[in-house]
């Protein structure tokens, strides 16, 4: 298919800003590491987490050059683009430790600077400037529009749309849809509602009973500064197979409105920010699709997919560095193994390994490096036995949150508990198969069950340390070293 010269023109803007960045590096050696994740996978915390521990002095045995003494020290510096927000480290470290919250979740993208005074291995002396850019991960999954028509997109999301679980969601929706005709006057009112009942579905889909993941246009979800705008307000139709749409019709001004919106929101993301990324962490909150049963599973496979196609990857050379940036490594992290206790986090990995076997298989031959881990970046639990008659279950402890309930008991915020979070099945396959589902739960009863992890407070902390707490955690140092540890040699 033949480039249009908005394609070209936006490839000529992006080789620009790529020959900029080139240069302040050449003096400046930086890492742009992107950090995203679905809904409620837990990127503030991580990014908090590991900013805390490269500059309070964490424990990170397996990250090499901070291990052997080779860091000098990392500090905070003045965030570089002045027209992203910078990421509210100091308020989330006070919610994390002080308050014991988590912090509220990524709605937009935001950016903060480390610079890291390192030796290295030879003895000289050198600085690593590292650039964490902090964006949600529904805003990833829209960069395949760029390459769709609205027609395509349509069809696409129709048809997932009448697959179960989704097809019960989406009723009220197609109830409305069936209504319509593509072809009649544009009607305004008939946008709006289509939009609202469209985002309706979505938001039921990501509802943590079927933990939805593909679920694009992203900014649906977090409209931000956009709600209620015309790029917006669109929604897939019921089209005929072959045809244009009719000019002033009800399809002619979704066509528009679908093609604003990439304009508005996915064009300059990706231009402006996506495009400029070195490494890439994409953080995967597995457990919540495990205990929604295979459709989930299949559904975040599928997901993960569309965004590993979505990266520019390779190994890095000269010339795609002055002209086409290429990310190098990605990681991706199953986050939350603090829920389970350390028997099974072998098995955690090994089924979100299974999970991006199919998108890891494209990207084989490119150079690229990518690699599977299961991590908590704040631990909120620790393990203990506990004793059920004559036998001895591996369990983990935690303080449950004030408003969490389960088993018609709630819990006061305060009080520690032992819970079995079970066993995670030897074999992935199981999963995806819906055989063995974590805690029991079948895909028909996750309709019907409002069953819910139990989700635990950030952990009580001594602070022995002069300068305040450790955060603890779980291979945030492994996390460290794949996607640093290189640039520090």
């Amino acid at each position: 298919m033949a480039l249009r010269f908005s394609d070209i023109v936006e490839e000529a803007r992006l080789s620009a800003r790529a020959l900029k960045d080139y240069g302040d590096h050449f003096f400046n050696p930086t890492v742009r590491l992107g950090v995203t994740g679905l809904s409620r996978a837990g990127k503030t915390v991580f990014i908090t987490a590991l900013i805390h521990g490269l500059t309070r002095g964490g424990r990170f045995p397996v990250f090499e050059p901070f291990a052997t003494g080779r860091i000098a020290r990392a500090r905070l510096e003045p965030q570089p683009d002045d027209a992203v927000p910078r990421f509210d480290y100091e308020n989330h470290v006070r919610t994390l430790i002080e308050e014991r919250r988590w912090p509220n979740s990524t709605v937009d993208i935001s950016e903060l600077r480390l610079v890291i005074d390192y030796q290295r291995q030879n003895g000289a002396d050198r600085t690593l400037t590292l650039d964490i850019v902090d964006y949600p991960g529904e805003w990833l999954l829209d960069l395949p529009l760029l390459n769709k028509s609205y027609e395509q997109w349509s069809a696409e999301s129709l048809g997932l749309s009448r697959e179960r679980p989704r097809a019960r969601l989406a009723a009220p929706w197609h109830a409305h849809l069936a209504t319509l005709n593509a072809r009649e006057r544009a009607d305004e009112q008939a946008a709006l509602t289509s939009a609202r009942l469209f985002t309706d579905y979505l938001r039921a889909c990501r509802d943590e009973r079927f933990a939805m993941s593909l679920l694009p246009p992203g900014r649906f979800l977090m409209p931000g500064n956009l709600a209620g705008s015309p790029a917006l307000t669109f929604a897939p139709l019921d089209l005929p197979a072959e045809g244009v749409a009719p000019e002033g019709s009800l399809w002619a001004m979704m066509v528009r409105r679908y093609e604003a919106y990439k304009d508005v929101v996915v064009r300059p993301f990706f231009r402006d920010h996506f495009s400029r990324l070195d490494r890439q962490v994409v953080l995967v909150d597995a457990l919540a699709a495990f205990n929604s049963g295979p459709e989930a599973l299949v559904d975040l496979e599928a997901a993960l997919a569309g965004i590993l196609d979505c990266f520019r990857i390779g190994r890095s050379t000269l010339l795609s560095s002055l002209f086409r940036p290429k990310i190098d490594r990605i990681l991706f992290a199953a986050t939350k193994a603090d829920h389970l206790h350390h028997s099974s986090h072998d098995r955690l990995e090994a089924v979100l390994r299974r999970t991006v076997s199919r998108a890891v298989a494209t990207a084989e031959n490119t150079g690229a490096e990518i690699d599977v881990v299961a991590l908590a970046a704040v631990r909120a639990t620790r393990e203990a036995q506990v004793q059920r008659g004559r036998e001895k279950l591996p369990s983990i402890l935690g303080t449950p949150a004030a408003s969490e309930i389960t088993g018609g008991e709630a819990f006061d915020g305060n009080t520690e508990v032992a819970t079995f979070p079970g066993d995670l099945p030897a074999d992935p396959e199981q999963l995806f198969a819906g055989e063995g589902a974590f805690r029991g739960l079948s895909s028909a009863a996750a309709e019907k069950t409002d069953f819910r992890f139990l989700r635990f407070r950030p952990p009580q902390l001594d602070s022995p340390e002069a300068d305040g707490p450790m955060l603890p955690h779980i291979r945030l140092d492994r996390a460290l070293q794949f996607l640093i540890g290189d640039r520090l040699q």
